[in-house]
């Protein structure tokens, strides 16, 4: 099932630009090779409204990261440790399969380093006739060149901005650059999907829905990131703030003491204020205790 591309002699698919070899099996940042790993393909339920609804959203999570914050709730496909070798062809064959079980889309999680496999699998699946929307479902840091590679394929970009504050994007996700690549990347998205459109159903079919996790203590932060998302983009795109930040066992709690609670209702209403107080209307928000480990998905599921 070896996948081989050109790209992959000397991987800069992502703003970390390793430039491994990933086809003869070196792995960079994202810890993945040239294979296609793949941790969970199923139904998923909590996601926006338009994207999930009552059916759910197709959502196949691949194995490893490029970004790697230090609290990540999918830690454990994250650091390669979970996940199923699969083919291209067995790729195109999920796609049906949640398409036949009544998802509203598929919902490609933490796609980046799998941009080469993804481009060469949605292009068989539409040959093959998959008229679902497809998602890409990322952390935000992306290469607008790479992205590119996936123009006309993609209906739905759901990245997330985490940080404006270069230091935070260094301590949490050590990429000091990050705001930069997330910024051009979502000029990007923008740029090759355009507007917001929903069907009938209120099922979102095209468009951007920009996340922001809100953090313990950074209710700072994610003002200068809803400032900023809105004043440059205003209703061409929906804002989700994210109240589910959920502080996991294997945080370092010495150096990242912060991080070892929960936001208060205090600090995700000041951030949710703040939204409403700027005019943002193309939003969503998060209601009730949805910072729980059961929101975390079961990443031991076949594939």
């Amino acid at each position: 099932m070896q996948f081989k591309n050109t790209l992959l002699d000397e991987c800069r698919l992502c703003p970390r630009e390793c430039g491994v070899n990933r086809n003869k099996g070196k792995t960079g940042y994202c810890r993945s090779d040239s294979r296609l790993i793949v941790s969970r393909a199923a139904l998923h339920y909590w996601e926006e409204p338009c994207i999930s609804s009552d059916k759910g959203s197709g959502a196949v999570f691949f194995s490893g990261c490029s970004l790697g914050c230090v609290y990540c709730q999918n830690r454990q496909i994250s650091k390669g440790n979970a996940g199923k070798e699969i083919s291209i062809d067995r790729l195109v064959e999920i796609f049906f399969e949640l398409k036949d079980e009544g998802a509203n889309n598929i919902n490609l999680v933490t796609p980046t380093h799998y941009i080469c496999h993804i481009r060469e699998a949605l292009l068989k699946a539409r040959k093959e006739g998959l008229d679902l929307p497809v998602v890409y479902n990322s952390g935000g840091y992306e290469k607008t060149e790479s992205l590119k590679l996936l123009d006309g394929l993609i209906d739905i970009y759901l990245p997330d901005m985490k940080y404006i504050d270069s230091g935070l994007s260094k301590k949490y996700s050590f990429s000091e650059d990050y705001f930069e690549a997330a910024d051009k990347a979502i000029r990007e998205m923008v740029r090759q999907v355009g507007e917001p459109r929903f069907n009938e159903n209120g099922i979102m079919t095209r468009g951007v829905i920009v996340r922001h996790l809100v953090l313990p203590n950074n209710t700072g932060n994610s003002k200068n990131v809803i400032k900023h998302l809105y004043e440059n983009y205003g209703d061409k795109i929906y804002i989700s703030i994210m109240n589910q930040y959920t502080p996991m066992n294997n945080i370092d709690k010495e150096k990242y003491s912060e991080l070892t609670r929960k936001i208060t209702k205090r600090e995700y209403g000041k951030v949710v204020d703040y939204a409403i107080e700027l005019g943002v209307v193309n939003g969503f928000v998060q209601e009730g205790d949805t910072a729980k480990e059961s929101y975390i998905p079961d990443f031991g599921s076949s594939v």
